[in-house]
């Protein structure tokens, strides 16, 4: 593979030049609002993982041959008289499993071809008709689920398909108009809508699956994707050289910024690309965090449900709590690195991997300490929480780096990364399922353990061959 180039001993860029305030400006606008739509985009992606619970027939989910291996009940009054509302189907843990997974095998397919495409047309477009075409599928779900469950799969494949290019149209839009020393602020608070999508979602989910029934989460939710996309086409531009609205001061500001870090080449360095050793120190914990992030992302309620004994509006609320943590974390994290590089002249480097270690480290150790507490329902909750919390940092460690090392194919190094880091969604749930078949705290400590050990082995992967510097085959000269 081919070797960077020399490690990174200042900053991108010095404090020299006059930044324009961030308030009331066209890229913090942008970044608000990506942050709504990545808000939408999990909220859309992540409601099923609670509406499923209430799909489901309890009695067909239970090992034919044993008993579950769980605590006892919180709320037996709920327990005693709730009765699901909606249809439930008789679909067992397997079946489940790949109705959780399903999503990512679409997912997976349009990684590489939306960063291609985001980096050659522009992502505004990509972006806006990706979360419509999974807005319009969710409002499908309920029908879908009456023609059975192999309707369901196929329609989360589609909405996969969809979803697939938010990412890297979004990389490739920051790649435009992110400055350099504020490129950890604007990409973690607009990618931060995520996290938040699924501390609302989550929680919403249940509330409105114990009130009004499962179906109408998809209803809802499909509703509020479409508003958004409309805003979206209205609103956003692909660059700030197509804005309408941007002032010039702000314009000159960020297109002076991000002079020299771009490359007019109109052929795509496939080859250095792949041979980026670099590139490689991005995929590797991509593909080790999604591994633990998908892994809770996906069974977290059934979790709750299955070991924890929790209702199901309990269940959307505590579920919903590491998330909110997280998201919380994220932002405050953009703003830590980004001053410690602008205000503490710490490498590009250095920042990105300390993040990087607290980022899968911290979670890996709390989550193994989660399967050895046994039925203390609150040290249970604080320790998922803190786990998915840390996991925060890694958003301005590796997550941020394909704009660090190369700018002008950001949207396409994206959409490689992520192509890898999707194969944790499309087996992690489907091996978490099979391996906690019996529902008891040994099967689920196993699941703990091995989303630990790739978690490690990711941070040290990037701390070993990560970079911060601009590669040669990125730029003209």
């Amino acid at each position: 593979m081919e070797e960077s180039g020399e490690e990174d001993e200042q900053p991108l860029l010095s404090g020299e030049r006059r930044q324009v305030s961030a308030c009331c400006s066209a890229r913090y606008s942008l970044a608000i609002l990506a942050f709504c739509g990545f808000f939408m985009v999990y909220a859309l992606r992540v409601n099923l993982s609670v509406a499923l619970v209430e799909m489901v027939d309890d009695n067909g989910t239970l090992p034919k041959n044993g008993s579950v291996e769980a605590c006892p009940p919180h709320s037996n009054v709920t327990h005693q008289n709730y009765e699901k509302k909606g249809k439930v189907y008789n679909w067992d843990s397997n079946v489940q499993g790949w109705i959780l997974s399903a999503f990512f095998y679409g997912y997976i397919v349009t990684q590489i071809p939306g960063g291609y495409l985001a980096g050659k047309f522009g992502g505004k477009l990509l972006l806006g008709f990706g979360i419509l075409c999974t807005s319009v599928l969710t409002l499908l779900t309920p029908p879908a689920a009456e023609l059975g469950h192999n309707c369901i799969i196929v329609l989360r494949i589609i909405e996969g398909l969809g979803e697939g290019v938010t990412f890297p149209a979004m990389h490739a839009m920051w790649a435009e108009w992110a400055p350099p020393l504020e490129r950890s602020t604007l990409v973690s608070l607009s990618y931060a809508g995520a996290q938040l999508g699924t501390v609302v979602s989550l929680p919403l989910s249940g509330i409105i699956s114990y009130y009004l029934g499962w179906s109408y989460v998809f209803y809802i939710f499909g509703a509020l994707g479409v508003i958004w996309c409309l805003l979206w086409f209205w609103l956003a531009s692909d660059s700030p050289k197509t804005h309408k609205t941007i002032s010039n001061a702000e314009q000159d500001y960020i297109i002076n910024s991000l002079r020299g870090q771009c490359s007019s080449k109109k052929n795509v360095p496939w080859l250095s690309i792949w041979k980026s050793l670099p590139l490689w120190a991005i995929i590797v914990p991509h593909f080790c965090y999604n591994w633990t992030f998908y892994t809770l992302l996906t069974l977290l309620p059934t979790y709750m449900e299955e070991i924890l004994q929790f209702d199901i509006k309990e269940n959307g609320f505590l579920s919903a709590l590491p998330y909110l943590f997280c998201w919380i974390v994220m932002i405050s994290t953009g703003f830590i690195a980004d001053y410690l590089i602008k205000k503490q002249n710490w490498t590009t480097s250095a920042v990105r991997k300390i993040f990087t270690l607290i980022g899968m480290i911290g979670p890996a150790i709390f989550l193994v300490a989660t399967g050895y507490i046994g039925c203390n329902y609150t040290v249970a909750v604080l320790f998922v929480t803190i786990s998915s919390a840390l996991g925060g940092f890694s958003m301005s460690g590796f997550n941020i780096n394909h704009l660090d090392i190369a700018p002008s194919y950001a949207g396409i190094l994206l959409g490689i990364t992520n192509t890898f880091a999707t194969i944790p969604g499309m087996v992690g749930p489907v091996i978490a399922k099979v391996l906690t078949s019996n529902h008891t705290v040994a099967e689920w400590r196993t699941v703990f353990y091995i989303a630990a050990c790739i978690d490690v082995f990711g941070a040290l992967f990037f701390v070993i061959f990560g970079k911060g510097t601009i590669q040669s085959w990125a730029t003209d000269h």
